[in-house]
């Protein structure tokens, strides 16, 4: 059904949560429906009860229940797990993003012999129909899936279905700020950015705000060449923009600091068959994105090489992935990252894990889990082959020996799913609308 634009950006506003959320915090809150204590009320050695409520959307209250969420399983050692899925005496089967997800194989079996574990490389899409499938047909194959949720429908629609459940280690989600752990259990964060040549601005990133992304030169003609990924065809590109959009108001003022004046507002939205609010600063900003001139470029390396390739007379900007950082040292690209961009530089996007309901081994999906996140005291092992410049670990006792910034220092932010979802699908409309109608 489409939503209607301008009534869900203030319903987004006074979403109910059943879980608090906020700090990160050893113990959860007391007045925390979802942070079950011990059933001893002591040190926690027992396992807590059950959570209250659907994780996720609960269709039958029409309310949200937030991370973290505490279960039977969230006290559970490693060591508790690992004689429960020797009992189970089935593959671990895991549906994975991340062709890197192959290199845990050989650091589990050494930790924990006498398991078998499957890894399956999908893309992103495939991850979560296939799952959707399986639980439909009754032919459950998959236990663990990783993969991102970048405009809210995992969190929305796949635990409501039935499909998924959710997994909080409470140990190791004492070592996660609590803001990272609402919609879902992260693996690591990562993000896009905007790339600029070195050569071309040896001073530094000749951008500090979106709105300078799109400007004009004096003669009316494009002051930056601009290429990216088929923004309509990427969710995670689009979230962003629906972000925008959420945040109208940081996005006027960001406009205003850098040019001193107030926003025109130029948008006309009247050929929407919903609503779109008036004077909306995101809204300004997509209707202004969408008319520039762009090449798309399905390859990330490809993208970088394009900024690369560019000189100051004929600047480019590209938005690729963070990882694609690694062409400067393997390639010697002339590239780095424009970063505290205004109003925000980019959306945190994390890579997470996601246990399958009613799989055939829900012990060892669970040590998987834990394992891959580096077990009790994050020395498993398992997370060694996600360390890489553009990936950033989100427990405060893995060190990050990749990047040379931290994660708070790049002036991203938490991805906001409550709001993205509710606006998403107007957003691809409008960007394809719009697109349409940009200058061949």
């Amino acid at each position: 059904m489409k939503k209607k634009l301008l009534a869900l950006l203030l319903a987004a506003v006074m979403v109910l949560s059943l879980a608090a959320c906020g700090g990160k915090s050893d113990t959860p809150a007391a007045d925390n429906p979802g942070a079950s204590q011990p059933a001893d009320g002591g040190s926690g050695d027992n396992a807590a009860e059950p959570a209250a409520g659907q994780f996720g959307y609960d269709r039958a209250t029409g309310t949200e229940v937030y991370g973290p969420y505490w279960d039977e399983w969230s006290d559970m050692t490693d060591e508790e797990l690992y004689e429960l899925a020797k009992a189970e005496n089935n593959p671990i089967n895991v549906y994975a993003t991340s062709s890197k997800m192959m290199k845990v194989v050989d650091s589990f079996n050494e930790k924990w012999p006498g398991l078998e574990l499957v890894i399956s490389d999908l893309d992103s899409d495939e991850v979560l129909s296939k799952a959707e499938i399986e639980n439909q047909t009754n032919n459950i194959t998959a236990d663990v899936l990783q993969t991102k949720d970048v405009n809210g429908d995992v969190f929305f629609e796949y635990y409501s279905k039935g499909i998924l459940e959710p997994f909080y280690p409470r140990d190791i989600c004492s070592h996660i700020e609590e803001e990272n752990l609402k919609f879902s259990f992260p693996l690591y964060a990562s993000q896009a950015f905007w790339y600029y040549n070195t050569e071309a601005f040896p001073d530094g990133q000749p951008i500090t705000s979106w709105w300078q992304i799109i400007e004009k030169n004096p003669d009316g003609s494009q002051k930056y060449r601009i290429f990216a990924k088929e923004i309509g065809q990427e969710t995670a590109y689009l979230s962003l923009f629906a972000s925008f959009i959420s945040n109208a108001e940081e996005m006027e003022q960001a406009y205003k600091d850098i040019y001193g004046t107030d926003l025109e507002y130029t948008y006309d939205a009247s050929s929407f068959p919903f609503e779109v609010p008036a004077n909306n600063a995101g809204v300004e900003y997509l209707w202004r994105f969408t008319q520039a001139k762009m090449t798309f470029i399905g390859d990330g390396d490809e993208l970088v090489l394009a900024v690369h390739n560019s000189t100051k007379d004929d600047p480019a900007l590209c938005l690729a992935s963070a990882g694609k950082i690694e062409n400067r040292e393997e390639s010697g690209y002339n590239i780095a990252w424009c970063t505290n961009l205004t109003p925000y530089t980019a959306l945190l996007n994390t890579e997470s894990m996601f246990m399958v309901k009613n799989c055939d081994s829900p012990a060892g999906g669970r040590l998987f889990i834990r394992h891959v996140m580096g077990g009790v005291d994050g020395e498993s092992g398992g997370f060694k082959p996600f360390t890489k410049e553009g990936n950033w670990p989100l427990r405060d006792d893995v060190e990050d020996k990749k990047n040379p910034v931290s994660l708070h220092d790049l002036g991203a932010r938490a991805n906001d799913l409550d709001a993205i979802y509710s606006i998403f699908p107007d957003v691809q409309d409008m960007w394809t609308y719009w697109r349409d109608q940009a200058p061949k």
